[in-house]
């Protein structure tokens, strides 16, 4: 069941994804401020119970919709449509391999604004201090275990609702560095909580994620970068996310998906390794689905 209702949402993101922007959820900024501000004055333990809080109250809906509809209908249908609807709204909220082609595309085009912009939206704010290869390249990897990778985990794992945690846990990490950024008055200490709860949700994605870059490029190359970083890194493990993607799978684009000299092919080789990374992640699915693991 899952397995089917994971499919169907991947493949309607990838086609519905230019008609419809529903999935950008903007309508849970207000619930989060309003969260950020209770957040400022609270200390550290009951900042954290309170993020739970935060997060929990989204589910309720989902979790009540998933046990009526399992439990009165007589058939499996709806539930598996009800599973695929979730799933779309929980990917991205924009296609990933969309954005990709389109920043590719006012690369090839000369629209250097565009392309500016694009490649800040994929980086999630300012991106000086890199080249535009190293942040296109960095930034794709960050954004499929955000948009993508977080999200198949959990819901293999807990199904609807654990898709739908990881997608708010999302758009709440990215609404308080919005915040952060916006006011610079704002509480460092409200964003670093946020952001380590979210990090605790990313860190096994994000190391299957590693896995599957080796897997599908590079083998030896992103394992030894892998360990390396392991062993060298000092930061936190719920804050070490976005690194190790991000230098594991530059390190896995050796040989055939070896470093382009330009962004736009840097970025499609990028891409070129998280598709080939969700194609062994639904597989493994697939055969754990066979075997009654996942169901």
């Amino acid at each position: 069941m899952k397995l089917i209702a994971l499919i169907l949402g991947l493949g309607l993101e990838h086609l519905a994804t230019q008609i419809l922007h529903l999935r950008e959820l903007n309508w849970f900024d207000a619930y989060f401020d309003f969260g950020l501000e209770r957040l400022k004055r609270m200390n550290a333990f009951f900042t954290y119970v309170a993020i739970v809080l935060i997060l929990s109250l989204p589910l309720i809906p989902v979790l009540w919709a998933s046990m009526v509809i399992r439990g009165t209908a007589i058939w499996d249908l709806p539930y598996l449509l009800f599973a695929v609807l979730v799933v779309f709204f929980c990917l991205g909220p924009r296609d990933l391999g969309t954005e990709v082609d389109e920043y590719c595309s006012a690369l090839s085009s000369g629209d250097n604004e565009r392309s500016e912009e694009i490649l800040t939206e994929l980086c999630e704010g300012d991106h000086s201090g890199s080249s535009d290869i190293d942040a296109v390249e960095d930034a794709i990897f960050i954004q499929a275990t955000n948009r993508i990778f977080g999200v198949v985990f959990w819901f293999i794992l807990l199904g609807p609702v654990g898709a739908w945690l990881f997608r708010v846990s999302d758009l709440f990490r990215h609404r308080a560095a919005y915040e952060s950024g916006r006011n610079p008055e704002a509480p460092a200490a409200a964003l670093s909580a946020v952001e380590t709860v979210h990090g605790i949700l990313v860190w096994v994605p994000a190391r299957l994620a590693v896995l599957g870059y080796a897997l599908s490029g590079s083998f030896d190359d992103a394992f030894n970068s892998w360990r390396s970083y392991e062993l060298h890194s000092d930061l936190p493990f719920h804050r070490s996310n976005d690194e190790v993607v991000a230098h594991v799978g530059k390190a896995a684009m050796a040989g055939s998906l070896a470093e382009p000299p330009n962004s736009s092919a840097a970025a499609r080789n990028a891409m070129r390794l998280v598709t080939r990374t969700l194609f062994i992640w639904v597989t493994v699915i697939a055969v754990m689905t066979m075997f009654g693991w996942a169901v």
